[in-house]
């Protein structure tokens, strides 16, 4: 499967595109795997059949454009679009903590968000609803996503490099190597919470 999975990124043009398609379409379909995708694709650049050169601007560039569909649809239409994007007492809950984020941290929060799951839908659409200032907005949000590729696609791309013909083990100790930046952000909210105070160092609301 693993092979299987890295034959069908491997060398073609099309491979590019999905990786723009991927990165941008995560942000309004969740479902979407980008940073899988992102990840797979570093390790094929580990083993010499694409371009890290194309992939993280690629990569960078779809999610920017994800970032600002977001943003814009949370700008103007607001209410409508969040019922269908925040479906749910947890989805609502997430937005309003977003939203009430903007408002005393703005940039910082579109940094961080991109790498909470589920935060950079909440933070980009939050921003838009709160008319969060969009050449703020744009800087925060273009490093943000910046930072983002260059991370998942070299994690791919040390994986990839290491072992160039055992991909199982390059899938493995590339998504061990992201599963435990995770990780450390789920302990670090997890001792946050515990402490009274959000991700973001700010008292949680009760």
């Amino acid at each position: 499967m693993l092979d299987f999975l890295v034959d069908e990124i491997s060398g073609s043009a099309i491979s590019y595109v999905i990786v723009w398609l991927a990165s941008g379409a995560d942000v309004i379909i969740p479902i979407v795997p980008s940073e899988t995708i992102v990840i797979t694709s570093g390790i094929v650049a580990g083993n010499g059949n694409m371009s890290v050169w194309l992939i993280i601007p690629l990569a960078a560039m779809g999610a920017m454009i994800g970032d600002n569909i977001s943003y814009w649809l949370g700008r103007r239409f607001g209410e409508p679009v969040s019922k269908r994007l925040f479906r749910g007492e947890k989805g609502q809950e997430r937005l309003e903590w977003a939203r009430r984020a903007v408002d005393r941290r703005g940039a910082l929060l579109i940094l961080v968000g991109r790498f909470i799951p589920g935060g950079r839908t909440a933070s980009t659409f939050a921003a838009g609803t709160v008319h969060f200032e969009y050449r703020k907005f744009l800087l925060a949000d273009a490093t943000a996503c910046v930072l983002w590729a260059v991370f998942s696609c070299m994690v791919g791309y040390l994986g990839g490099n290491t072992f160039k013909e055992e991909h199982w083990k390059a899938f493995a100790l590339s998504f061990a190597m992201a599963g435990l930046v995770a990780l450390g952000a789920e302990i670090y909210r997890q001792v946050q919470k515990r402490r009274g105070y959000d991700f973001l160092g700010d008292p949680i609301e009760k």
